[in-house]
């Protein structure tokens, strides 16, 4: 009962169809969205229900699986193993990762293709994307992300965790928070201060930091409101010693490089936001046309499908949004303002979708038997992960300069 059904989802292709004439989305971005959804339907999805359940899924199998199929490197360089196509094949992706019938495994694969990666490939040397770039496409290696520590969320310039050189290593102490695979994971592409600049901007860089490595502890996993299946983790290091080549880029540039790849997580927050609102207006639609109350279909209540039609309206408008960020990203364009506001109407709108859905199924959407709870409990985190909605305005307000510090 927890899958989209058939039906509902063959609408929802047929509306984004009309409602999309984008130069950009060619034939081959259908095959190759239509090919990773086939492959989903038959080796992920059969699946998903117990690992929900389990509340982990098993990391390295699945992304041996999507690796081999060339899933996991779509926009990365052919010669780390990827397929070197553009960004929006990226996002096609994204868009059918969106068909898993759970919301942890996209955001799962999600760290591992558009969050843990995208420094590492642009401003990584040889030494880190042979070491680490290749095997994460490859399906070979699970990364993960440290950036959030405890009491250090969405304040990225406020981390604690250090980094020393002795000799030609570093020497890591501290720990991250809210990590997304963090109990399978092979490799973290950790933020960690690095120098004594007074300018947090200026002090941190980006290291991968091999999980096995001794002092790296999984301090405890967590549990959630939603993304059961996904493994998040609290991680300490304690006098973590890894190579001096290990470093992303230049030293104390490391925030620079992780806000530039916050730019890739919130398009790809967006492009998996967007199917499934479109799965659960839908998959309302199906339920209230059938259910009757008062001697007729509770979608025959006018305000019933005045609203959906009000909710798929906003809908159409962010994926016109999304598309734009896109174009944009695809042709080198700074999208740090779009992105940002894409981020921001998407963690919102996913909210209000699923809840005003939730609510038109009645006491059946408060059980776990349907497939908008799910859509409910995953899709809040939209609005605090990678940067919570009061941080994405308080980002928007200094690029149109009304924030109190560009007043001054």
């Amino acid at each position: 009962m927890l899958s989209c059904s058939r039906a509902a989802l063959k609408r929802t292709c047929t509306l984004v169809s009309q409602c999309r004439h984008f130069s950009l989305y060619t034939a081959e971005h259908e095959s190759l969205k239509d090919n990773l959804i086939k492959l989903i339907d038959k080796e992920i999805n059969p699946y998903c229900d117990q690992w929900e359940k389990d509340k982990i899924f098993p990391a390295h199998k699945v992304f041996k699986l999507l690796g081999d199929s060339g899933y996991l490197g779509i926009s990365k360089p052919v010669e780390y193993g990827g397929l070197g196509l553009d960004y929006s094949y990226e996002i096609a992706a994204a868009g059918a990762f969106a068909s898993i019938s759970c919301g942890a495994l996209p955001m799962a694969i999600g760290v591992q293709v558009d969050m843990a990666t995208p420094a590492l490939t642009k401003y990584g040397s040889h030494h880190v994307k042979e070491n680490f770039l290749r095997p994460t496409i490859a399906g070979d290696y699970v990364a993960c992300l440290g950036v959030s520590e405890v009491g250090s969320g969405s304040d990225v310039s406020s981390i604690k965790s250090r980094a020393y050189i002795d000799g030609n290593e570093w020497v890591i102490n501290g720990g991250k928070m809210w990590t997304t695979n963090g109990t399978q994971a092979d490799w973290m592409c950790m933020l960690v201060n690095t120098n004594d600049n007074p300018n947090p901007h200026r002090s941190k860089s980006l290291i991968c930091v091999p999980m096995k490595t001794k002092g790296v502890s999984v301090h405890r996993k967590i549990n959630k409101l939603g993304m059961h299946a996904s493994d998040t983790a609290e991680i300490t290091m304690e006098n973590v010693r890894v190579p001096l080549d290990n470093i992303i880029g230049q030293e104390g540039k490391g925030f620079q490089h992780q806000m530039n790849q916050f730019q890739n997580e919130r398009i790809y927050a967006a492009a998996g936001a967007l199917p499934a609102m479109d799965r659960a207006i839908q998959e309302t639609i199906a339920y209230t046309s059938q259910r009757q109350a008062f001697g007729k279909s509770i979608l025959d209540n006018q305000y019933v499908h005045y609203r959906l039609a009000e909710l798929q309206t906003e809908v159409e408008c962010l994926r016109a949004l999304l598309d734009r960020c896109v174009e944009q990203h695809v042709a080198g364009e700074d999208i740090t303002p779009q992105a940002t506001m894409l981020k921001l109407k998407s963690g919102r709108l996913v909210r209000e979708v699923a809840d005003s859905c939730l609510q038109f199924w009645g006491g059946m959407g408060y059980t776990d038997d349907v497939v908008i709870s799910r859509i409910w409990r995953d899709t809040r985190l939209m609005s605090i992960g990678g940067g919570a909605d009061e941080v994405m305005l308080n980002v928007i307000c200094k690029y149109m300069g009304i924030d109190p510090g560009s007043r001054k």
